[in-house]
């Protein structure tokens, strides 16, 4: 934490001094640990007044993290004292973190140099596209395989409070596992907790990110081509889709499971994932033949098969991909592709919680 706070005193001290209109008077980190001092204070001259810039510096900019630096700045300045201006620093700020600052009106700092600050005349805003390398890894890690198992089922239904040991058994993941993404969705405050457990606050938040940073399943993709087409493929396939079967698995994908969950995009290409055994059976019921071009049956074998944890059935003898991961494959399908996304979003995951 001292080494945050020696960064933030040079950054703040660079950022100050780079405007003609203000002079720095002093820059005095406080040195304590003591909740009723703020971390830095930083007297200075501008328009022919003094003031005084009460800085509290956090390792996190995280949202959580951001509000409750708010809340002590709120006791160090007081409400009618002008001469005193909050401000937030911290390594990095995301836009969330950003507008808590704002809506509460105080000034941010971070170290990629993103800052606001305005009083007197005075107005700063500087805004610096991108993500720290340690904040893309971070985040990176909440849609790892295994955390999107957790994700899909807080998703599936955000209300619902879960305790990490029966979220743990439903998504098939350690229970330390999940307590990572735990910690990682309160920081962010996509999720909160009660006596219950936890439950997504901002699932539209969460979703929007993961589909920013989301890539198609790992796993080998095969192309097929059959002669069926119409009532005969449907007819042929659907004995075929099973999940939590030994005798193979495979659920519609995609575009293929979108016609079931929210016609818009139609498609002469079926998209199936299964696992080795579930391949064996379609390629048997379908009368499938490998295609170097042509395709018009796409299956794939995903490396993590937890993706099939999350499967519904629509209708009878009808395997797909939930809602949630049929938007996200649809997201990253195309531009038509992203016109089904939207149209399956706002029939079936129009939560409005944000």
């Amino acid at each position: 934490m001292k080494d945050t706070e020696s960064h933030a005193v040079e950054a703040l001290g660079a950022l100050l001094r780079a405007v003609p209109a203000i002079t720095v008077l002093g820059i005095e980190p406080q040195n304590t640990s003591a909740a009723e001092t703020a971390d830095v204070l930083v007297r200075i001259e501008a328009a022919g007044q003094l003031r005084t810039l009460v800085c509290e510096v956090k390792s996190s900019g995280q949202p959580r993290y951001v509000r409750a630096a708010l809340l002590q700045l709120r006791s160090h300045t007081g409400r009618d004292d002008q001469t005193k201006l909050p401000m937030v620093i911290a390594p990095y700020l995301s836009p969330q973190a950003q507008n808590l600052c704002r809506q509460a009106g105080a000034g941010f700092l971070d170290f990629i140099g993103n800052a606001h600050l305005s009083f007197d005349g005075i107005y700063i805003d500087r805004q610096i596209p991108g993500r720290p390398a340690r904040e893309r890894r971070e985040l990176g890690s909440l849609f790892t395989p295994k955390s999107a198992q957790v994700l899909r089922i807080l998703l599936r239904d955000p209300d619902r409070a879960w305790r990490v040991t029966e979220l743990a058994a439903a998504a098939g993941v350690s229970v330390g596992h999940v307590s990572n993404v735990r910690k990682r969705l309160l920081d962010r405050e996509w999720a909160l907790a009660n006596d219950d457990g936890i439950y997504l606050s901002s699932p539209d938040a969460l979703l929007d990110e993961w589909a920013n940073a989301y890539r198609a399943p790992a796993g080998r993709q095969m192309n097929f081509y059959t002669t069926l087409h119409g009532a005969a493929l449907e007819a042929a396939v659907r004995p075929v889709l099973h999940v939590g079967s030994e005798d193979g698995q495979a659920m519609l994908a995609s575009y293929s499971a979108a016609q079931w969950l929210a016609p818009y995009a139609r498609t002469g290409t079926y998209y199936i994932y299964a696992d080795t055994r579930g391949l064996e059976r379609l390629q048997a019921a379908m009368d499938l033949t490998t295609a170097s071009k042509g395709q018009n049956v796409v299956v794939t074998l995903p490396d993590n098969e937890g993706l099939f944890r999350d499967s519904i059935e629509p209708a009878p003898g009808v395997a797909c991909t939930s809602p949630v991961q049929t938007y996200l494959d649809l997201v990253i399908s195309g531009e038509r592709g992203m016109e089904a996304a939207n149209h399956l979003r706002k029939e079936m995951l129009a939560w409005q919680k944000d």
